[in-house]
C-alpha cells in the first residue's frame, strides 16, 4: 500500500459536529500550530468554524479529515484570513487538493482582496501547496511560544 488517498474528497459546509472527529485525527505539524497559537485542536476548530465568513470540511468517505475557511479581518478593509487544519490522511491527497484549490481561493477571495495567514516554517507541504496557489510565503519567520513561523499572502488587484 502506498499510502496515498483512494477515495474521493467531498466537500460540505463546515458543521460543529465536524470538530472532534477532525480534531482526534489532527497533523502532528497542525496540531502544533495551534498550540503556539495557545488553542487546542477542538479550540481552533471552533473558532474558525464561529468566526469564519465560509467554512468548508473535506469529507473522505463520512469522515471528516479537514476544515478550512476563511474569517473576515475587522481591522483591515479589503483583508480576510485563510485557514486550514486536516489529518495525515487529507495530506496525502496532494493533487486532489491542488485541483480543488483554486474555486476555494476564489471562493475566499471573495471575502477579502488581500489573504494573509501564517504557516509553520516547518509546514513544507503546505507551503508547497500555498505556493502553488499564488501565495506568496515570506522568508522571515515570526517566533511564537517557540514555533517560527512564516507569513503567506495573496493579493488580487
Amino acid at each position: 500500500m502506498t499510502g496515498r488517498l483512494t477515495a474521493p474528497i467531498r466537500l460540505v459546509p463546515g458543521a460543529a459536529g465536524h470538530i472532534d472527529s477532525l480534531a482526534g485525527r489532527m497533523r502532528r505539524i497542525d496540531r502544533i500550530e495551534c498550540a503556539a497559537m495557545g488553542q487546542t485542536p477542538q479550540q481552533a476548530l471552533c473558532h474558525g468554524l464561529s468566526a469564519g465568513a465560509r467554512t468548508w470540511t473535506a469529507l473522505i468517505g463520512d469522515e471528516p479529515h479537514a476544515m478550512f475557511g476563511v474569517v473576515i479581518e475587522p481591522a483591515c478593509a479589503d483583508m480576510a484570513i485563510p485557514w486550514f487544519l486536516g489529518s495525515d490522511q487529507v495530506a496525502r491527497s496532494g493533487r486532489l487538493l491542488l485541483a480543488c484549490g483554486p474555486g476555494i481561493i476564489a471562493a475566499m477571495h471573495r471575502h477579502g482582496r488581500r489573504l494573509c495567514n501564517f504557516v509553520s516554517s516547518d509546514n513544507r507541504q503546505a507551503i508547497r501547496l500555498l505556493e502553488h496557489w499564488g501565495f506568496t510565503v515570506e522568508q522571515d519567520p515570526v517566533v511564537t511560544r517557540d514555533v517560527a513561523f512564516r507569513r503567506f499572502i495573496r493579493e488580487i488587484k
